[in-house]
């Protein structure tokens, strides 16, 4: 617990980086790194660039809204993604999941399109886009259709300029419960490849607007930690190929903030979460907080075998 100290807290609710918007021409760029679009995600993995994570205003979404958004986006995923005027098409069976009706998906798509991104552009205005534009769904009717989608013009602009993106393993989202878990897990996919940079600070507002805390719930720091940041921790730390911690921060006695921090795993915490991803979800809970005391007490064991400091000479 942050005891007394008066962080400077950035707000998260914006992209933290500056983002060209489509007019502005894109200076080159530095040798060994690439636009977004340009890149190639590797086996069992998508790219998702950071104009589509730090996202403001996602509270209502589900968990399965975020998986289908997630689905549209490695399907589009390339240069014809930053390209105006371009559809995509998907099978409806990719998008349902075990659900043989159509009618969540519907439900899905309209909150999609409700949702908002606000992106900071370079010249200091913020933007807001559609998340997702208009689209089609063929035969809607019958299991195996065709959903026909597209883009924002104005987000398609932002999109052909992103440098900047997250590395999402698919069956760690996959193997999500919370829908907090999903989206931290995204915000620190972004963050956890920087040099030098560890940890960052969020207001109240910006940490729930970064899990997608939906307005007027978990209002009390207690019950959105508990409810919450918890929960997502847990997981994280239970099946991502790094670690994540979010302390409070008080100004007084108040929490004003909190900061959220990352680190990598080593080999035996990467094999622990290869192991329980192959593994049914069915006593997840109890196999990952098993772990996660039995490394507890390890620390306890070593820090307590170390040999007590001899007293000054004075």
């Amino acid at each position: 617990m942050g005891g007394g100290e008066d962080d400077g807290i950035d707000d998260g609710s914006v992209v933290s980086v500056e983002i060209l918007s489509e007019h502005d021409e894109a200076p080159p760029l530095p040798p060994g790194r690439h636009r977004t679009l340009d890149l190639r995600p590797g086996h069992g993995e998508m790219i998702k660039p950071a104009e589509l994570i730090d996202v403001s205003g996602h509270g209502h979404l589900t968990l399965s809204d975020k998986r289908i958004y997630n689905a549209l986006v490695a399907n589009a995923f390339g240069p014809a993604m930053g390209e105006r005027g371009r559809e995509f098409q998907i099978s409806t069976t990719l998008l349902r999941g075990s659900h043989k009706g159509n009618e969540r998906l519907k439900d899905s798509v309209e909150r999609l399109m409700k949702t908002i991104v606000r992106v900071r552009l370079s010249d200091g205005q913020t933007r807001r886009v559609q998340l997702l534009g208009a689209n089609d769904l063929h035969d809607d009717e019958r299991q195996e259709g065709i959903f026909t989608y597209s883009f924002d013009p104005k987000l398609i602009g932002l999109l052909k300029n992103s440098t900047v993106f997250g590395k999402l393993e698919i069956q760690v989202m996959m193997a999500f419960t919370s829908s907090y878990a999903l989206s931290l897990y995204e915000a620190v996919a972004r963050r956890h490849r920087l040099q030098h940079k560890t940890s960052e600070k969020f207001t109240i507002e910006g940490l729930r607007d970064l899990l997608g805390v939906p307005e007027g719930k978990l209002d009390v720091w207690g019950n959105l930690f508990e409810k919450a940041i918890k929960p997502a921790i847990r997981e994280i730390n239970g099946l991502a190929a790094f670690g994540v911690g979010i302390r409070p921060i008080k100004t007084g006695r108040k929490i004003t903030g909190a900061e959220l921090s990352w680190w990598n795993k080593n080999e035996d915490e990467l094999r622990d979460a290869f192991r329980e991803i192959q593994q049914p979800k069915v006593g997840r809970k109890a196999r990952i907080e098993g772990r996660a005391e039995e490394s507890t007490r390890s620390l306890q064991e070593a820090l307590a075998s170390l040999p007590k400091p001899k007293p000054p000479k004075w």
